[in-house]
């Protein structure tokens, strides 16, 4: 006779093993689980299995966080428009961030919905919190864009934002993991919303957005994104770095200061996001633009561009050299990017992101950068007319070969060793 243990004892062990287990379902089906996320709140919902291949770059990092992983619900919430557009932009910070909490809302709600039914899912925040302890690397458990674009649910425009064919870029997204298939999966849209339009390159103030595709990370994050992770740390500094209160009031003006304080407060507040404000597409959305374009650019889109306001750069950037040229009217503040590369990996995904195209236009080069010591790596960088390519491996004749052992590298480019003296 088989020996009770202390758990077999138990009254829940005993409690559960008097009653016929619930097998979980081996396969959702497809309507009833949209029926379940749009129940929850959802405004739209599509799925994709694990295996698509347009994700695996995503696979690893999704496991990592949930085991097993077998598909992904993606669906948008929307905001409301007339708050996003507006000039004053804690109106559209505040339907941001109560558009972030509702969507995280329905994430948890679905979560809960299909936990009772026996499926495991894992509900990933919409934006923050994230894994900060690989920061300056990838902090975001799941990359909700690509997954909204393989669920059927918008495609990018040229703003970098997924525009969702009915209700246009004025959706927040969010990506839920199972671990149970579906019996049906969405296929990406085949036509991009998007209509190429160009308002988002001249609602830009920083000029981040290219009239020919190409996107200024750096001129997005220093201004956009001042009050979020890389402008906090360039602001730690500056107060850190004041020898007083008045040398501090020297480096960052009382607004910049009660600002930043509202933002710890209440929420990261964007600065601009006119990109998104200004773009028409969407049927939901498009109608008054084609009635009168007219109207659309006098009401939504020249407010934005003729606003008095600071824009943040970073010194010596293509942004710095456009604000004055297209905008004189607003006022450029160099700030710090506040990233610092924390391993030659991330030093080598950087350099596409912060690659400024004006400043290099003219330049025509070949660098061979060899690294040695912890982090061995061979990198050829090239630059032809104002574009960058990075390949591993070291390829042709170089204009300058660098060699350096990489940790020395890492903590020069971080202000902490010198090259001379290392």
């Amino acid at each position: 006779m088989k020996r009770l243990t202390r758990l077999d004892a138990h009254p829940t062990v005993v409690a559960m093993r008097a009653v016929a287990p619930v097998p979980p379902p081996d396969v959702l089906d497809a309507a009833e689980l949209r029926a379940l996320c749009m129940a929850a709140g959802a405004e739209d919902v599509g799925f994709v299995e694990i295996e698509r291949p347009a994700l695996a770059d995503q696979v690893v990092d999704i496991t990592a966080a949930f085991p097993h992983p077998r598909a992904l619900i993606s669906f948008v919430m929307r905001t409301n428009r007339e708050a996003v557009r507006s000039p004053a932009r804690s109106v559209g910070n505040l339907e941001f961030s109560q558009t972030y909490d509702r969507t995280n809302e329905v994430a948890r709600r679905i979560v809960t919905a299909l936990q009772d039914r026996g499926v495991r899912a894992l509900n990933p925040s919409v934006g923050f919190p994230m894994e900060l302890q690989d920061w300056p690397g990838k902090i975001w458990v799941v990359s909700h864009k690509p997954v909204a674009v393989e669920a059927g649910l918008g495609r990018m425009g040229i703003h970098r934002n997924v525009i969702h064919p009915r209700f246009g870029n004025f959706v927040l997204l969010a990506t839920l993991v199972i671990d149970t298939p579906v019996s049906a999966y969405d296929r990406p849209l085949d036509y991009n919303p998007c209509l190429e339009c160009k308002l988002c390159v001249a609602a830009c103030p920083t000029g981040a957005i290219s009239t020919t595709g190409e996107f200024d990370f750096s001129a997005c994050a220093s201004h956009n994104y001042r009050e979020f992770l890389t402008g906090f740390g360039d602001w730690v500094e500056n107060v850190a770095s004041s020898s007083s209160p008045r040398d501090y009031r020297e480096k960052v003006s009382d607004p910049e200061t009660v600002s930043m304080w509202q933002s710890l407060a209440f929420g990261p507040q964007y600065k601009a996001a006119y990109c998104v404000s200004v773009c028409p597409a969407g049927s939901d959305v498009i109608g008054p633009y084609l009635q009168d374009r007219r109207a659309h650019l006098d009401d939504v889109v020249k407010p934005l561009q003729d606003k008095v306001e600071t824009v943040y750069v970073v010194a010596g950037s293509d942004a710095e050299a456009y604000v004055p040229r297209r905008f004189p009217h607003k006022r450029v503040q160099r700030a710090g990017l506040g990233i610092r590369p924390s391993s030659i990996e991330s030093f080598v995904v950087g350099m596409p992101l912060l690659f400024q195209r004006g400043a290099a236009a003219r330049l025509d080069a070949r660098y061979h950068l060899v690294f040695s010591g912890s982090e061995a790596r061979e990198v050829t960088v090239e630059i032809r007319r104002g574009t960058l390519t990075v390949t591993d491996g070291l390829h042709g004749r170089p204009d300058l070969r660098l060699d350096a052992d990489a940790g020395t590298w890492v903590r020069f480019l971080g202000g902490r060793a010198s090259l001379p003296l290392a």
